[in-house]
């Protein structure tokens, strides 16, 4: 079976919060579920191109509403200030997709001095997750699905319609495999 946007359910009334939102994965994720009807919020380091997948998006219509955030994953302040405002304006966090990052930059480093490749990509999201994990955790159904880029494998918790290794707490015990 393959999947399809037909498989996506309605996404009425939850937000999304997608990095990298601006081409690739990322663009087609947040189209999709806009489409569906989430709310989504585009968190872009770079504006101008952020402006155009916004327009993009916008020009399919969808029931879903979508807004435009500054986040530079290598940036630890920029990263402070998108969690914070994020706090601030969203009552709800439903999904956190966690998809930028940088491949095989040219040597470099971030505003606070770590590799650029290391500091974007596993840093970088981690000091955006841990702030935003209260309120996502609020839901009733979240999940938490870490793709890890090294290519050191991959983890899934799904709690608690899932019920793969969850705690009455809510929090993940345990692994499963990937969906096949």
């Amino acid at each position: 079976m393959s999947w399809t946007f037909d498989n996506i359910p309605d996404q009425t009334g939850r937000t999304a919060i997608i990095t990298g939102a601006n081409t690739g994965l990322g663009f087609e994720t947040a189209r999709m579920l806009a489409q569906r009807g989430a709310h989504v919020v585009l968190a872009c380091r770079n504006l101008g191109k952020g402006s155009e997948a916004l327009r993009r998006i916008l020009e399919f219509r969808p029931s879903g509403s979508v807004t435009l955030e500054s986040l530079d994953l290598s940036d630890l302040g920029s990263i402070a200030s998108f969690a914070q405002k994020t706090l601030a304006t969203q009552p709800r966090i439903d999904l956190l997709i966690n998809n930028a990052g940088v491949m095989v930059p040219p040597r470099g480093k971030t505003a606070q001095g770590f590799e650029l490749q290391f500091g974007t990509n596993h840093l970088g999201h981690f000091a955006l997750t841990a702030p935003l994990l209260p309120r996502l955790a609020r839901q009733p159904a979240w999940s938490w699905w870490p793709a890890w880029r090294s290519g050191s494998g991959a983890s899934r918790w799904t709690t608690p319609t899932g019920s793969t290794g969850a705690t009455t707490a809510g929090w993940p015990t345990g692994r499963a495999s990937w969906p096949t």
